[in-house]
């Protein structure tokens, strides 16, 4: 992973967003000699949120069957034909 100080940053914007396109590799922004942010392509952002919605919805479907709040298939379908017609 590319490491870049924040003065480097301020000074060379476009070359580093360039290089981050082109290789796609995060890189990550120190500050005073610690982590502060980091940079990543769009396409990769994205995908890390898309992939975070899935997960959350995992996670709510566990704890739905914890809790035992499930329903059969005949039961859904009965709770939701106002919309399945």
């Amino acid at each position: 992973m590319k490491v870049e100080l924040v003065t480097t940053l301020k000074r060379q914007a476009t070359k580093i967003l360039a290089e981050l396109r082109e290789s796609k590799e995060p890189v990550l922004i120190t500050e005073h000699g610690k982590p502060s942010a980091y940079l990543i392509d769009v396409d990769d952002y994205n995908f890390i949120q898309d992939r975070l919605v899935i997960l959350e919805s995992l996670a709510r479907g566990e704890t739905a069957i914890q809790d035992n709040r499930v329903y059969s298939q005949t039961e859904a379908r009965k709770k939701m034909s106002k919309w399945l017609k």
